[in-house]
C-alpha cells in the first residue's frame, strides 16, 4: 500500500487514471499495465500510475488479475507483468466510461489470461499502433510533506509520433458478425473480427482488422476472408428493399465493393518469409478480392482498354505490426491485394483501375478524336479555299474550273471536265461516222470493180 492512499483508494490513484484503465480494458479486454499506459497515457514516466489505478479498481471489484505475461523490455531483459481484465461489474463501469450499452461490451476474456493471452496482447499493440497516442507533457507530482522544488521543473516533451487514426472509443474487439442467426446466437461459420475501427470523421466509416500471430495455417487465415465476404453479402429488408446488414450497422463507406479488411502480421520473421506468407494468403483468397475485368471502349473498337468492377469484392490490405508502429496507419505501409506496391491507407483503399480512371481515359480519347476530326475539317476547308482561289471560268460554258477538276489535273485556261467530256464524245462520234462512211465507200468500190458497171443486171 502506497503512501498518500486513502481507505477507499489505498494505492493513491487518481480518477483520471482509473478512467484510463476502465476505458482501455473495456475495449481491449486484456492488457498489461505497460500496454494500458502506451494506449492511454504514454506521457507518464512509467506504468506505476496505471498499476496503482488497476489495484484500486481491484479493491472495488472492477478489475482482476488472473495471470501474467512476459516481454522483453527496452534493455533486452525478460520481464513478467500481470495481465489485467475486467470483472462483470467492471464491464458495466467501463460501459459508462465508453458510453456504450452493456450488451455491446462483449465478455471479459478471462479464459485467455492463464495462457498469457498472446493474441489478445497483439491485438492491443495493433490498436495502439493505429491510434499512435500522443504523449502528453507531464510534470512530477508534488507529494505531501515534500518541499517545493527550488528550480521550476521543465515540462517533458514526448517523442515524435506519426499521425494516428480514431480514438480509443472508435474501437471494438472480438466483434461477432453473423452470416445468419443473431449476434447472440450466430450461425456456424460466422466470423469474429479481432478488432473493428469506426472513424467516419477520418474518412474511414469502418475497417475490420485481423491480427495474425503466425500460429494459424495460411488456409485458415484465407478462409476468414471468405467468411467476411459471406457476412458482407447478408442482407436485411428495409422498406421492401434489400440492404446489406453491415450498412445497417456502420453506414455506407462510399466505395465500390464491400468494406475493407486489414490483416496485421505480428510475428518477427525475415522479410522473405513474411512476404511468402502474405502472398500465400493472397493467392488462397483471390476469389474474394480480385475485381472483374470489363473490356472495351466507346471510342474506337481498335482500342484495347477497360476497367475492373469491384462490386461484391472484399478489399484486403496487409502490413506488419512493426511497420504500423513505426510509420503509423497513414504511412506507405499497406499492400492492397491486387496492387503492385506499398501505399498509404488512402491509396490502398482506392481502386485506380475502376470505371473512374477508364472514363477519364475514354474522355481523353473522345476529345482526341474530336480534335482530329476538327483538324481534318480545317484541312478540307483550306484545300477547298486554295482550289477556289486558283479556279478559272470554262471557255465553253463559263463553269468554275479547278486545277484538280473532278480528280483530274487541268491546265490553266482549259475547259471544264463536263465540256471536255462532251467534246470527247463528239470527237468519238465523228470518228465513228467517218469510219463507217469510209468502210461503206470501200465496200462499194470493191463491188464495182468485181462486177463492172452492169453487174447489177446479173442479180
Amino acid at each position: 500500500m502506497l503512501v498518500g492512499g486513502t481507505k477507499a483508494r489505498p494505492y493513491g490513484s487518481t480518477t483520471k487514471a482509473r478512467t484510463w484503465v476502465l476505458a482501455a480494458l473495456g475495449v481491449v479486454k486484456v492488457a498489461t499495465a505497460e500496454q494500458i499506459r502506451q494506449l492511454t497515457c504514454p506521457g507518464t514516466a512509467d506504468a506505476q500510475t496505471v498499476r496503482n489505478a488497476a489495484k484500486d479498481l481491484g479493491v472495488e471489484g472492477l478489475v482482476v488479475s488472473l495471470g501474467s505475461a512476459t516481454r522483453i523490455n527496452d534493455k533486452g531483459n525478460r520481464v513478467s507483468e500481470k495481465l489485467w481484465n475486467l470483472t462483470t461489474a467492471g464491464l458495466e463501469a467501463a460501459s459508462v466510461v465508453l458510453d456504450r450499452e452493456v450488451k455491446e461490451m462483449g465478455g471479459t476474456a478471462k479464459a485467455s489470461v492463464p495462457s498469457g493471452a498472446p493474441h489478445a496482447r497483439k491485438v492491443t499493440d495493433t490498436i495502439t499502433a493505429f491510434l499512435q497516442p500522443i504523449p502528453e507533457p507531464t510534470r512530477p507530482v508534488v507529494r505531501k510533506n515534500q518541499p517545493p522544488p527550488t528550480v521550476p521543473t521543465q515540462t517533458a516533451a514526448g517523442p515524435f509520433r506519426p499521425a494516428g487514426i480514431g480514438t480509443l472509443s472508435s474501437w471494438e474487439t472480438e466483434v461477432v458478425l453473423p452470416v445468419a442467426g443473431t449476434f447472440i446466437s450466430p450461425a456456424k461459420g460466422s466470423p469474429r473480427a479481432d478488432a473493428v475501427l469506426t472513424a467516419p470523421g477520418a474518412g474511414l466509416p469502418v475497417l475490420f482488422v485481423e491480427v495474425d500471430n503466425g500460429t494459424e495455417d495460411r488456409q485458415i487465415v484465407a478462409n476468414k476472408i471468405f467468411k467476411y465476404r459471406r457476412f458482407f453479402r447478408r442482407t436485411l429488408k428495409d422498406n421492401a428493399r434489400d440492404v446489406p446488414m453491415w450498412q445497417t450497422l456502420y453506414g455506407d463507406h462510399g466505395r465500390q465493393g464491400h468494406p475493407p479488411v486489414a490483416i496485421v502480421f505480428t510475428k518477427q520473421v525475415g522479410p522473405e518469409a513474411m512476404m511468402n506468407r502474405m502472398k500465400a494468403i493472397r493467392d488462397l483468397s483471390t476469389e474474394c478480392w480480385k475485381g472483374h475485368w470489363q473490356g472495351g471502349s466507346l471510342y474506337g473498337t481498335d482500342v484495347k482498354d477497360g476497367y475492373r468492377r469491384y462490386d461484391g469484392t472484399v478489399p484486403v490490405i496487409v502490413t506488419t505490426l512493426a511497420r504500423l508502429q513505426q510509420h503509423g496507419p497513414h504511412g506507405p505501409i499497406w499492400w492492397r491485394y491486387g496492387h503492385s506496391s506499398w501505399e498509404s491507407l488512402e491509396a490502398a483503399l482506392d481502386n485506380p483501375d475502376d470505371y473512374r480512371a477508364f472514363s477519364v481515359r475514354d474522355e481523353e480519347r473522345r476529345l482526341e478524336r474530336r480534335a482530329q476530326e476538327e483538324r481534318e475539317q480545317r484541312e478540307r476547308e483550306e484545300t477547298k479555299r486554295r482550289q477556289k482561289a486558283a479556279a478559272w471560268a470554262c471557255p465553253t460554258c463559263g463553269r468554275d474550273v479547278y486545277p484538280n477538276d473532278d480528280w483530274q489535273s487541268a491546265a490553266p485556261g482549259s475547259d471544264c471536265s463536263v465540256c471536255n467530256s462532251a467534246k470527247e464524245r463528239e470527237r468519238q462520234a465523228a470518228e465513228e461516222r467517218a469510219a463507217e462512211e469510209a468502210q461503206a465507200k470501200a465496200e462499194a468500190e470493191a463491188w464495182r470493180k468485181e462486177n463492172g458497171i452492169f453487174g447489177f443486171l446479173r442479180r
